[in-house]
């Protein structure tokens, strides 16, 4: 019974230290890595390590929800062990949005997920029916959604030009594309034409 116990107490040590292992010490908080505290994931988006002066160490870190895109800071020190958030991503196809709820599916299992208007904030405006977007997973949970880099959408209005617009120094107009994104485009770009928008600044990078 003794050497029983003994055993199991032995393979649970070891259980211990195979799960410490793959914990981040505070050297290992680089920008861009995903970690998890009190069940929330998070991504480092700054760090600052420190001496001090009694030997040891603290990281000074920003982090951003994974969940809700805020960003905050977090302190870590010392020997402290930080677990890492286990993120995923996987290909799915943009649906359809109905009553302030915008549906995906799954490209390989065909399930079906969806996220709230406000969860996705002016990720809607790049958003189109049969789209191919990368979804963010925290334990296989769709949590995110990533848009490509850039998108083509077409114009729908566009703010009349006339001739004397170069002259009196204006390069630009407002100009809605059919999201309901408004843009600032060049004064030669019309209704009914498409053009390539940065999906991470919202700005008009050119016409296709």
């Amino acid at each position: 019974m003794e050497s029983t116990k003994a055993h199991l107490n032995v393979r649970l040590d070891a259980l211990f230290s195979l799960i410490h292992a793959f914990m981040y010490s505070i050297a290992q908080l680089k920008v861009g890595t995903a970690i998890q505290v009190e069940g929330h994931p998070y991504i480092v988006t700054s760090s600052q390590f420190s001496k001090q002066a009694r030997g040891g160490g603290v990281m000074k870190t920003t982090v951003k929800s994974l969940l809700t895109g805020n960003s905050l800071p977090m302190t870590f020190q010392g020997n402290e062990k930080i677990e890492p958030a286990e993120i995923t991503y996987t290909k799915a196809q943009f649906l359809y949005a109905q009553d302030e709820e915008y549906f995906f599916m799954d490209n390989q299992t065909y399930e079906q997920f969806s996220f709230k208007k406000d969860e996705l904030g002016d990720k809607i405006y790049f958003l189109l029916d049969g789209m191919e977007v990368n979804i963010q997973r925290f334990e296989d949970n769709p949590i995110n959604v990533q848009v490509p880099p850039k998108v083509n959408l077409k114009v729908i209005e566009a703010e009349p030009s006339t001739k004397g617009d170069t002259a009196q120094g204006r390069v630009t107009k407002a100009i809605t594309l059919e999201t309901g994104l408004v843009v600032q485009a060049p004064i030669f770009i019309e209704a009914g034409e498409m053009i390539r928008v940065n999906t991470e600044t919202g700005e008009y990078s050119e016409r296709v």
